[in-house]
């Protein structure tokens, strides 16, 4: 099964395993999704992740819930689509949910946050939101 937008179906199987309360969701790896997952983990969004299988990869994403059983990450949204791609310069990088939120960015150097992208004075590519 091909999938037209990889990122977007990550996005949705986590949005919706953190809905269900499970504790972690598995997806097809790729280094992009390890990235993203790896921004989520720094900024606090999840609690883990790895990666599992020698020829099928797969991505394993444990999620993280507050001490009332909430799931942290209250929306995850996709900005940057196959059919629309959004760019953004220096100047321009978002500010997600008055500065509470994270926007990916895909720069020159890499994955990145908005914030690090701005110290670092590079646009991109801005993948998602997540807050």
């Amino acid at each position: 099964m091909s999938l037209s937008d990889p990122i977007a179906d990550m996005l949705t199987r986590i949005r919706n395993a953190g809905k269900a309360g499970r504790p972690e969701t598995v997806m097809p790896h790729s280094k992009e999704k390890a990235a993203i997952c790896q921004l989520l983990k720094d900024n606090g969004y999840i609690a883990d992740y790895s990666v599992a299988g020698e020829t099928k990869k797969e991505l394993k994403v444990v999620l993280k819930y507050d001490r009332d059983g909430r799931f942290v990450i209250e929306g995850l949204r996709r900005i940057s689509k196959p059919s629309c791609r959004t760019y953004v310069g220096r100047a321009d990088i978002p500010r997600v949910q008055g500065g509470f939120g994270v926007a990916v960015i895909s720069t020159s150097r890499g994955l990145m946050t908005g914030r690090a992208a701005k110290q670092a004075n590079i646009g991109g590519e801005v993948i998602c939101y997540v807050w």
